[in-house]
């Protein structure tokens, strides 16, 4: 049987080689991301009260989290 033999099919090469570029300009807001949740963190544990401080950590956990939704939606765009 060959790899894409469904509609469950999870192997797409050619998806994943186009989203490489976009994968690693998603990393390198990844890494932004990491350093604002640090940030975020420690301000949220000076001054509890913030609640701006919560939405910042909410936003830079989506931005950790980006290259791994942009290879999953360039994957899926690519038909087997």
């Amino acid at each position: 049987m060959s790899c894409c033999c469904g509609d469950d099919c999870q192997c797409r090469p050619l998806g994943f080689l186009l989203g490489l570029p976009f994968a690693l300009v998603a990393l390198l807001l990844s890494i932004v991301g990491v350093i604002i949740w640090i940030v975020g963190i420690t301000l949220s544990c000076l001054c509890p009260c913030c609640i701006c401080v919560t939405v910042i950590v909410e936003l830079a956990l989506a931005l950790i989290k980006a290259p791994f939704s942009v290879m999953k939606w360039f994957t899926e765009q690519i038909p087997c």
